[in-house]
């Protein structure tokens, strides 16, 4: 579903005119953001499979710090292979990072640990490596990416987008105060019901994930 889609959607809810574009009213602006909002909020409460992908990063030998285009800082990893050993890498913290690299001589040979260091200047998470690479080695970042806002009309929504338009409609009605006799306790209570329908669909993709098990 469109952005713009979307928006129409939560106007004819609120039996307000629709628009031929979301910016075209200070009404349908307001919608458009608060679709957004909404849209975070749903992509927050499950690591949604629309939203899985995989990042590849190509090894220099003797670099050890790599940027996950794409990911922002606003993403989760599921897990890191080293494609090329044919192995998982497993994650370190800083503090173990650090003492690899500071209070000894580093290690090279093939990846197997990784731990995130900072942003790049373009808003991309950065993330060391270690051993120090020696070599070209293909690294693949299974990772849940959220999408950014949504901005032009024919932006298509990647989660679920009937929890998103329930959600926003709640939160319109809020703002405004009630809908005819709509009360916004209402409009969220029917959001966190489609959200939840949504939430069953998609986790039964996945159901070893809801089963937590001793690491």
């Amino acid at each position: 579903m469109t952005y713009l889609q979307l928006v129409n959607n939560v106007l004819k809810r609120l039996r307000e005119r629709t628009v031929s574009t979301v910016g075209e009213t200070s009404y349908s602006t307001l919608i458009s953001m608060l679709i957004n909002d909404a849209k975070q909020e749903v992509e927050q409460a499950w690591d949604w499979s629309a939203l899985r992908t995989t990042l590849s990063a190509s090894t220099t030998s003797g670099i050890f710090n790599y940027e996950l285009n794409g990911f922002k800082n606003n993403g989760k990893i599921l897990d890191v292979v080293n494609d090329t050993s044919n192995f998982f890498m497993r994650y370190e913290t800083a503090t173990k990072f650090n003492n690899y690299f500071l209070n000894a001589t580093p290690a090279t040979g093939e990846p197997r640990y990784y731990s995130f260091n900072g942003v790049s200047d373009d808003g991309d998470t950065l993330v060391d490596v270690y051993p120090i690479p020696d070599g070209v080695y293909a690294l693949r970042f299974n990772a849940v990416v959220r999408q950014a806002d949504l901005s032009a009309d024919t932006d298509e929504i990647l989660c679920p987008s009937k929890p998103v338009e329930m959600l926003a409609y709640a939160k319109a009605v809020e703002e405004r105060g009630e809908d005819g006799g709509t009360a916004s306790v209402s409009a969220y209570n029917t959001a966190n019901r489609a959200l939840n329908d949504a939430l069953s669909l998609d986790q039964a993709k996945h159901p070893e994930e809801l089963i937590w098990t001793a690491p």
